[in-house]
């Protein structure tokens, strides 16, 4: 019945709307069908909103009567809605359709290692089975431990802000007190032989920051791998065993290297080490800017100023340290011609490495 007919009272059409509703919420078999009888009978258009808004023009004494009618409808028809709602809920199936559960899942894509992250992993195990100790320093470092105690000199340019990130806030400090992301590992070294008692022989991969213009082989994040045996004798032969252990592992066969004589504050005497390009096999390519040689990493004995700073005597102690450039490592592993890929965080180039 319509809510419009003249020859019905509003007392009349509120007992008419009133039990159809309830009929039609016990009635309901769905979801849907519950939902169609809320809006028709509670929604903001729905019947028993029109007959509200109808009680106005009744006498006083009426609508007092219909008012309370009205009210009393209203709960009761609420609460059948929660309990027919709450029916369907509980006999409801949890999935649209049937579940075949001898249908084979589908695959669920996973992720991986960075190709990076995998090579370190690798040198780890390698050196770990040395005996070597993984060890970790802050990437948020000072002055002091990564120009003062490395030996390089109060003018040298690494130190302007044009290689080395400071921090806001201390560019005005000096020593311990002027922050900067750190532009290399080699300060991690003083760190460890100041906690540690000699000998030792560990190796600290991590992150390095320098304010670099990026190209195919230059990014301003990067990682680095070091190595440093110290001890009362450590015969030259060992680094070149270091660096022998580090391409074996990354290459799984010998790879050919060459050693240059290199300056480097914090080393005395210092190297270039080579190796022969593995993307080109030595014969020139964009990687290696035609040369066929690629310079993976520095060496050399530390300074006898780093060992003091360390806490060591320079007259007892001695030692060989190299540092891997990792990015650049991994280019030749896999034969990628463009470090900035790496943190790209292209799907298509690191889903090659999972």
């Amino acid at each position: 019945m319509t809510t419009d007919e003249p020859d019905e009272s509003l007392l009349e059409r509120l007992t008419t709307v009133h039990k159809r509703a309830l009929r039609e919420l016990r009635a309901a078999q769905t979801m849907a069908e519950l939902d169609s009888v809320r809006r028709t009978v509670l929604g903001r258009a729905g019947e028993l909103l029109q007959i509200r808004r109808s009680i106005g023009t009744l006498k006083l004494e009426d609508r007092r009567v219909v008012g309370a009618a009205l009210g009393s409808a209203q709960q009761e028809v609420t609460a059948t809605l929660q309990v027919r709602e709450q029916e369907l809920l509980d006999v409801e199936p949890a999935l649209a359709e049937p579940f075949d559960v001898t249908v084979p899942a589908p695959m669920v894509d996973s992720g991986g290692l960075h190709p990076t992250i995998q090579l370190m992993y690798d040198l780890n195990d390698a050196f770990a089975a040395l005996n070597f100790e993984v060890y970790e320093g802050p990437e948020i470092s000072s002055e002091l431990f990564e120009f003062d105690y490395m030996n390089f000199s109060p003018e040298h340019p690494a130190r302007e802000s044009m290689d080395t990130f400071w921090l806001a806030g201390s560019r005005d400090s000096s020593g311990s007190e002027r922050l900067c992301l750190r532009p290399h590992l080699t300060g991690a070294s003083v760190r460890y032989m100041r906690e540690h008692p000699p000998p030792f022989r560990f190796v600290y991969p991590g992150r390095a920051y320098r304010n670099e213009s990026t190209d195919s082989r230059h990014e301003r994040a990067f990682f680095q791998y070091e190595v440093l045996i110290v001890d009362e004798d450590v015969p030259f032969t060992a680094g070149k065993f270091l660096v022998d252990t580090i391409l074996d592992t990354v290459f799984g066969h010998r790879v050919e290297t060459r050693m240059r004589t290199g300056f480097f504050p914090f080393v005395e005497p210092g190297f270039e080490i080579d190796m022969v390009c593995q993307v080109c096999d030595g014969k020139g390519c964009a990687t290696c800017r035609g040369v066929g040689w690629l310079e993976v990493m520095p060496g050399g004995c530390p300074h006898p100023n780093v060992l003091k700073a360390g806490g060591l005597d320079p007259d007892r102690w001695m030692g060989f340290y190299v540092n891997v450039g990792l990015d650049r490592l991994v280019m030749m592993r896999y034969g990628i011609d463009d470090v900035r890929l790496f943190h790209s965080a292209d799907l298509r180039f690191l889903g090659q490495f999972s």
